[in-house]
């Protein structure tokens, strides 16, 4: 009788706290979900559960976005929403991150500072949109401010915290060797908090697609929010939900994106090699 093979009897390893995936285990385990997740809508539509009109299939809904390329409409509200997104986001990053620093670094900034952007932070920038549009009009500074005031004030807070987390070791090591102040800042705080300051970038620039859209389904008269709002008017549903799901994949493209290219750009960083 022949003794069961070493490599038959090893058990499986089970995954612990903090494991992860190996990069083809990853997007196999992540296509699979959405796999799942559209085939029990395709069963849903097809055994007619729920009316097509509050839920239509994903054969509608793909040719509904098909009429939409075609015409070229589709790739002229993405063009439209990616400029508003690319210019309100920028602003906010460019104004965010050198004052969240300055917060993080400096204990009087951050008492004068850290108290208005929590007070401002939590109140809703939906009750603003009728605001922006009494000081700025329905032009697309409106869209900017919109962009910007759902972002900036999170952004500081996030860059403040990342830079606070920088391990005093360092600073330290850098107030041993002689350095000043700025130099401190620039050689050591900013390099080390650099890969969690990325890292809110990439959560805020989320936020900022929605606002975007918040702000087109209100005062626009083109871009991918305003299209919703115009299928919304002729109860075209499978033309809502390709527009939601157009904007989940830019979304998706976009984080996955920055989540290679912070890989790539912190890989000295313990988790993202």
């Amino acid at each position: 009788m022949t003794s069961p093979s070493p490599v038959a009897t090893r058990p499986r390893r089970r995954l612990r706290i903090g494991d992860r995936l190996s990069r083809p285990a990853y997007v196999g385990t992540a296509v699979a979900t959405f796999v799942v997740l559209i085939a029990v809508w395709w069963l849903v539509s097809a055994t007619g559960l729920v009316d097509p009109m509050f839920l239509p299939g994903p054969g509608a809904v793909l040719g509904a976005l098909a009429e939409q390329a075609a015409s070229g409409e589709l790739w002229a509200d993405i063009g439209v929403s990616s400029f508003r997104i690319l210019v309100g986001f920028s602003l906010a990053t460019v104004m965010a991150v050198p004052i969240g620093t300055l917060m993080g670094v400096n204990a009087r900034i951050e008492a004068a500072l850290e108290p208005l952007m929590d007070f401002i932070r939590y109140m809703p920038v939906v009750a603003f949109v009728p605001l922006t549009i009494v000081w700025v009009g329905i032009d697309e500074s409106q869209k900017f401010l919109i962009i910007w005031m759902g972002t900036f004030f999170q952004q500081v807070l996030m860059v403040a915290d990342a830079v606070r987390r920088t391990p005093r070791t360092l600073v330290r090591l850098g107030e041993t060797l002689g350095l000043s102040w700025a130099q401190l800042l620039t050689r050591i705080v900013v390099p080390a908090a650099l890969p969690r300051i990325w890292d809110a970038l990439r959560i805020t620039l989320g936020w900022a697609w929605t606002w975007l859209v918040v702000a087109e389904l209100v005062a626009a008269s083109s871009g991918m929010g305003f299209r919703i709002t115009v299928a919304q008017r002729f109860f075209e549903t499978d033309l809502i939900i390709g527009y939601v799901f157009v904007l989940g994949m830019l979304g998706l493209i976009l984080d996955q994106l920055m989540r290679a290219a912070g890989r790539r750009m912190f890989a000295y960083q313990e988790g993202r090699a």
